[in-house]
């Protein structure tokens, strides 16, 4: 893996830190909800439904979290629903694009040491101009030869991906932190995948890693990209 490889990395949880954000608002929903006879965890679970349910429909990013938590406390709210709680949903959901864009560790000098030896392309979900800017703010624009946002990142997405591109699967690694939407579906278009866990993956993104045999490694930090590439 030494000889130039074409390196697909994911951003969000995987370059800089997104999930958290989106939990820090999640359990001020719950504890705003303060639902009488519901847990804390089934109010979570109403709210990965609606999430689950909306994403085919409305996509991901703060616009729809915040669709998804008023759709949510409608349904379960015991109480008037008052323009002012409204409001209070939506001050959740619009903190998480006021915070400030924080890489993940090792990121930035892993980068610098990889692009002179392989191409780099970044591949995300998500809204177009929120992923873009997240890229903007990042600082990393210039190590990637093509920025690509997904509306979903399935197996057309990835064979999209790889004609779009002229990518030769025999060569290319995807890399990333959601079984769900990085490693699986790379490894069924017949890409490599190289899977970094992240301790807050958002729960919807989590799932069984495909057998992939030869074709998958598990990396515990992004810093051990240099290792192998």
């Amino acid at each position: 893996m030494r000889t130039a490889q074409v390196l697909i990395l994911d951003g969000d949880d995987t370059l800089w830190e997104n999930n958290v954000y989106f939990e820090q608002s999640i359990e001020d929903f719950i504890d705003f909800v303060d639902h009488s006879r519901l847990t804390r965890e089934q109010v979570r679970a109403a709210l990965d439904e609606v999430e689950g349910l909306n994403a085919g429909v409305h996509g991901y990013g703060s616009a729809a979290f915040a669709r998804n938590l008023r759709e949510t406390y409608e349904h379960l709210t015991e109480r008037d629903v008052e323009p002012a709680a409204l409001d209070y949903l939506m001050g959740l959901a619009r903190r998480i694009t006021e915070a400030k864009l924080e890489l993940l560790p090792e990121v930035a000098e892993t980068l610098e040491y990889l692009q002179p030896r392989h191409r780099l392309l970044l591949f995300t979900k998500g809204q177009p101009e929120e992923q873009r800017l997240k890229v903007q703010l990042s600082g990393l624009i210039d190590r990637f030869d093509a920025v690509v946002v997904a509306r979903e990142k399935d197996v057309p997405a990835y064979r999209e991906l790889v004609a779009g591109h002229a990518i030769d699967r025999a060569r290319a690694w995807m890399v990333g932190n959601s079984p769900r939407s990085d490693i699986n579906p790379a490894l069924e278009a017949g890409l490599h995948a190289i899977y970094i866990p992240h301790p807050h993956t958002w729960r919807l993104e989590r799932a069984d890693l495909a057998p992939a045999n030869q074709r998958l490694l598990v990396l515990e930090s992004f810093g051990r990209l240099r290792e192998h590439f």
